[in-house]
């Protein structure tokens, strides 16, 4: 992971969620999932960094995750067009998978 962070130049905490309970406590589906919180730890966003994907030749801009922050940060309600996440599912470790995973057949739904 230390490799990872350095060779992508991350400038973030990097969490390595070895137990899965992270994942499980905020309901993750994918990777990347996106949550900000408000100063009261109250969920803001939760969604989609922008509109890049692998191999679509649009740029990775961070913009619904920026606009969400600065919507925060000026004290305006969370936006009301949260695109989820999409990337890759979570790999469950075997008999672990949270119970909205298997509420949907063995598909990560949102909560």
């Amino acid at each position: 992971m230390a490799i990872e962070k350095a060779t992508a130049g991350y400038t973030f905490p990097y969490l390595y969620d070895e137990d899965q309970q992270a994942a499980i406590a905020f309901g993750a589906a994918c990777t990347p999932d996106f949550f900000l919180f408000d100063r009261d730890l109250k969920l803001y966003y939760r969604g989609q960094l922008d509109d890049s994907r692998p191999n679509s030749g649009i740029p990775v801009t961070g913009r619904d995750l920026r606009h969400a922050a600065e919507s925060m940060l000026r004290g305006d309600p969370p936006p009301a067009v949260q695109k989820p996440s999409m990337g890759c599912n979570i790999k469950w470790r075997p008999g672990s998978e949270p119970a909205y995973y298997r509420q949907a057949g063995g598909v990560a739904q949102a909560k």
